[in-house]
């Protein structure tokens, strides 16, 4: 009994002692601390960990960052209906108390005392701003609750309440990194501050107390639970009324991610992590730092990296404007992509793939590639006769000359698989050279049999095709040829910068240089690796008959002021179009076809749209990819100086009978092909033709057999001469 009584009156005594002894503290605080004579500026926390992207120039094209930080708006931004319910949540008797709520504040002070500890707050809007903008905001101490209060109230006493409301709104964490209201109303409903609604504005309120706790990415049906108490405390003060509470009661929380809310809702989105002007580009760095940086993700994120990158503004415009011109008034589902990249070093200039990134986000520059094997970019899609190149360049590495002639007539591998050309066009003995021009399909059926499918397949590999497959004798036959493997813009021109730059080859970057928030560098690609994967002599003589697709063959027409050299493809269908094309100092791909053929819908140039494409019916690789690489390349070539191509040495014929039989290992349907894929029958090319006289329906004659007799090699070449 007598320690009861003891405990009682101890109690009683500290019941009317701390609020004294509080009072006198505040009293000597107000008397002998320095105080602030101004509220100084203070940056958010987290602003050092948010990583920057540059352009070439320097510019600040994208930011990776897991939050907003701030976002400086205007007094008249703020609306009325967010000023009311915060006051209504966090403050209610601001507008009429000096600064500080003395019950508040005294019954805060006795409670931390009794507890030995900070337990409660009590502070004001006003005292939260001081926290907030003050350098020893985070300091937990009785000693910073009194220095916030005497702050406070001289506060008060030199500022208009609208203006310290205004402060605080400007920089109050709510939550996710958002610092300040403008920035949650952008991070939660990607909408500006000044039009947030009632709901909103409850939920932004509620979520003040416990940032990390109440956010409704966090714990939505917390966050709900608080927004309707924000609702309640604004119509208990006649903030609003009845009907317009039980209106906004109804708009429950609501994640955009689930889908379309069920009926009214307070949608919250997802987080915006990446900010650009160039989201498609920004897509490929990000996926060439999560290959590349050891941090992954996190250190993206959140590590305040500098990332420089290889995009050149001037050809990244002018990429842009080619592509945007001829996309203007062509179908919705209709996709162009263009990559350029220079060969002697790997850079990545321009970069533009897809139609809109806020609708779609398949990366279709990328393919299956995504740089460092990260998917992202679809599965690709089919090159047609621009692969013909990769074959070439085997060919005349295993010696077969550009001279060599092959028969041009239809190709009958065995009873299901026989190739044929473009419109069932028929030639005699062609040279390589001039079947090259003229993308004919048989040659290069029987070249590839003569020279190894798996050799080719290999080499296009070593070359940058990273979506090629491992090659599968039951399933890859002839048709390889003819760009069945699938492939991605930015893989094609960095496989054919190898030509360019003579058999050498830089694999592709879009990042010159990256270091960390304290000036370390993590990443230099100032000094690019190179590695050879075609003899010299190989590489020029590929550019010099490519030259000649521009002048003679199926791009006739579509050529440079300078040296330039490239190739046309088309697929099945007309499915796909491409032209690949490059100069000694920049190699570019051009890509378009429809967004849902990957998918397996049918959707074709020729068959989808019976009108054309800009007055073009059955779109190939030497019409409209042509003439945007040929517009591109004269842009962003406009300032720099013309290079010539190197005079290629002469391919040595094989003239060895054991190296023929060596390099000729294929007899004739020894090679099966996919399925569906008859010999690479479908697979066609277009021979030039003026666009003004294109036919507006095509023809494919029925194939006739070939006979091979001993006289032609397995894959139906002359035999070269023991």
């Amino acid at each position: 009994m007598r320690r009861i009584m003891k405990m009682l009156a101890a109690t009683a005594v500290v019941a009317v002692l701390t609020p004294l002894t509080s009072v006198g503290v505040v009293l000597a605080a107000y008397l002998f601390l320095p105080l602030p004579a101004h509220l100084p500026d203070r940056a958010p926390p987290n602003a050092s960990q948010i990583s920057r992207v540059y352009d070439l120039a320097g510019t600040e094209i994208a930011t990776f960052k897991q939050f907003e930080t701030s976002i400086p708006v205007t007094k008249a931004d703020i609306p009325e209906v967010l000023k009311q319910a915060v006051v209504a949540a966090e403050d209610r008797n601001f507008y009429s108390h000096g600064g500080v709520d003395v019950r508040g504040t005294l019954r805060a002070l006795v409670a931390d005392v009794r507890n030995r500890g900070l337990r409660q707050g009590g502070s004001t809007i006003t005292q939260q701003l001081v926290k907030n903008t003050t350098q020893n905001g985070d300091e937990q101490s009785i000693q910073r609750k009194v220095r916030e209060a005497i702050l406070a109230s001289q506060l008060d006493r030199s500022m208009e309440k609208d203006d310290i409301l205004f402060e605080y709104l400007s920089v109050i964490y709510l939550g996710e990194g958002a610092y300040g209201a403008p920035a949650a109303a952008q991070t939660y409903f990607r909408k500006s501050v000044r039009d947030l609604t009632l709901s909103e504005s409850a939920l932004l309120a509620g979520v003040i107390p416990a940032p990390s706790r109440y956010s409704p990415r966090v714990d939505p049906a917390t966050a709900e639970q608080r927004r309707l108490l924000v609702l309640d405390a604004m119509l208990e003060e006649d903030m609003i009324d009845q009907t317009i509470h039980d209106v906004a009661v109804t708009e429950t929380v609501w994640l955009a991610a689930n889908g379309a809310p069920p009926g009214p809702a307070t949608v919250v989105y997802p987080p915006e992590t990446q900010q650009s002007s160039d989201p498609y580009f920004t897509d490929y760095v990000y996926k060439w730092l999560i290959a590349h940086l050891p941090g992954g993700e996190d250190q993206i994120y959140e590590g305040g990296l500098r990332i420089e990158t290889t995009l050149d503004p001037a050809q990244q415009a002018a990429a842009q404007a080619e592509v945007a011109e001829f996309l203007d008034g062509t179908s919705p589902d209709l996709r162009t992509s263009m990559v350029a990249v220079e060969p002697p070093t790997g850079y990545v200039r321009a970069f533009v793939s897809g139609r809109d990134f806020a609708t779609d986000q398949v990366n279709y520059a990328l393919g299956a590639n995504s740089a460092g094997g990260v998917n992202g970019g679809g599965s690709g899609r089919q090159p047609g006769s621009a692969f013909k190149p990769f074959v070439l360049a085997e060919a005349l590495g295993a010696g077969v000359t550009p001279e060599e002639r092959y028969s041009g007539s239809t190709f009958v591998i065995d009873a299901d698989n026989t190739i044929e050309n473009y419109g069932g066009e028929r030639y005699g003995s062609l040279d390589l050279r001039t079947a090259t021009w003229k993308s004919v399909n048989t040659v290069y059926g029987r070249l590839i049999l003569d020279v190894g499918v798996d050799k080719v397949m290999a080499l296009a590999k070593q070359m940058g095709l990273t979506g090629v497959r491992d090659y599968d004798p039951k399933v890859h036959g002839a048709s390889v040829a003819l760009g069945v493997e699938d492939v991605s813009p930015l893989d094609m021109a960095s496989a054919y910068g190898v030509f360019a730059a003579r058999g050498l080859r830089a694999e592709p970057t879009p990042v010159l240089r990256v270091t960390d928030r304290d000036g370390n560098v993590l990443i230099d690609n100032s000094q690019p690796a190179t590695n050879r994967v075609l003899p010299e002599t190989v590489a020029d003589n590929v550019t010099n008959i490519l030259e000649g697709v521009l002048t003679s063959g199926t791009a006739a027409g579509r050529g440079l002021d300078r040296p330039a050299a490239g190739k046309t493809g088309t697929t099945q269908e007309n499915v796909d179009a491409w032209f690949v094309g490059y100069t000694p100092t920049l190699s570019t791909a051009v890509w378009m076809g429809y967004q849902n053929a990957d998918d397996g819908d049918p959707a074709t140039f020729d068959k989808k749209y019976l009108t054309g494409i800009k007055g073009v019916r059955g779109v190939t690789g030497g019409t409209h990819p042509a003439r945007i690489w040929q517009s591109f390349m004269r842009a962003a070539l406009r300032n720099v100086p013309v290079t010539e191509f190197n005079e290629p040495a002469p391919i040595v014929a094989v003239a060895d009978a054991a190296k023929v039989r060596a390099r000729r290992g294929f007899e004739p349907g020894s090679r099966q092909l996919p399925a569906g894929i008859p010999g690479g029958a479908d697979y066609v090319e277009e021979p030039p033709t003026p666009e003004a006289d294109l036919p507006t329906t095509t023809t494919i004659e029925q194939p006739t057999t070939t006979t091979i007799t001993g006289t032609t090699s397995p894959g139906g070449g002359t035999l070269l001469p023991p």
